[in-house]
């Protein structure tokens, strides 16, 4: 057992998140396969988060060829992390492993796709995966789709405003609320915030939340 793995199985999350620090700062190739195994597993974000940062300190033809691996994993965390850590390598080369991911039946794997997609998609492929991420539109809770709509704006207005008005004009009431809600971000970066208190407010006035007691 290496000192990094004895630190990892700390049940402290301070003592993990330095010793994820400590490995960032200096890296050791020989810590590259235990920092993505522990993405599999770390329970705080924080340490989570810092992972990515250690990962992306080693070379990243290193990375990407050990990360590749965890998108077909069975544990939902171990995809959503590798995704995680392939937007912030921003190598292309891992696009056609991501490409399927867009397709995960796991909420938080798929937001982590749709902005890993946006990072990683060649130029020619830019507007396909518009209309793939436009299907998704007016489905879901509040964040996620402000997941959806962010990716959206990611790509472009030269590219995605056609594919707005195409799902807008044929789309459900829930469509368009969430095609104008993009719109708004797409000519606003600001108005995130604004539009998740809005959409709250309005879920709450529908009727559509639940008690904690559900």
């Amino acid at each position: 057992m290496t000192v990094l793995t004895d630190a990892l199985a700390d049940p402290r999350s301070s003592v993990r998140l330095q010793a994820v620090m400590a490995a960032g700062t200096t890296p050791d190739a020989g810590d590259l396969d235990v920092l993505v195994e522990q993405c599999a597993v770390e329970p705080d974000f924080f340490v989570r988060d810092m992972l990515t940062w250690a990962l992306t300190r080693h070379p990243s033809d290193d990375v990407v060829a050990r990360v590749l691996p965890e998108l077909t994993r069975p544990e939902a965390q171990a995809r959503s992390q590798a995704l995680h850590t392939l937007s912030k390598v921003g190598d292309p080369a891992a696009w056609p492993s991501v490409r399927p991911l867009l397709a995960d039946q796991d909420d938080e794997v798929l937001r982590a796709a749709w902005r890993t997609a946006v990072a990683l998609v060649p130029d020619d492929e830019r507007a396909e995966l518009a209309r793939t991420l436009a299907v998704q539109l007016g489905v879901g809770p509040r964040e996620r789709r402000l997941s959806l709509s962010r990716a959206l704006v990611g790509l472009g207005e030269e590219t995605v405003a056609p594919v707005l008005a195409a799902a807008a004009n044929r789309g459900s009431g829930a469509v368009r609320d969430h095609v104008a809600d993009t719109e708004r971000l797409l000519h606003d970066p600001d108005a995130a915030s604004a539009l998740a208190l809005e959409r709250a407010r309005r879920e709450v006035a529908l009727g559509r939340t639940r008690s904690a007691k559900g």
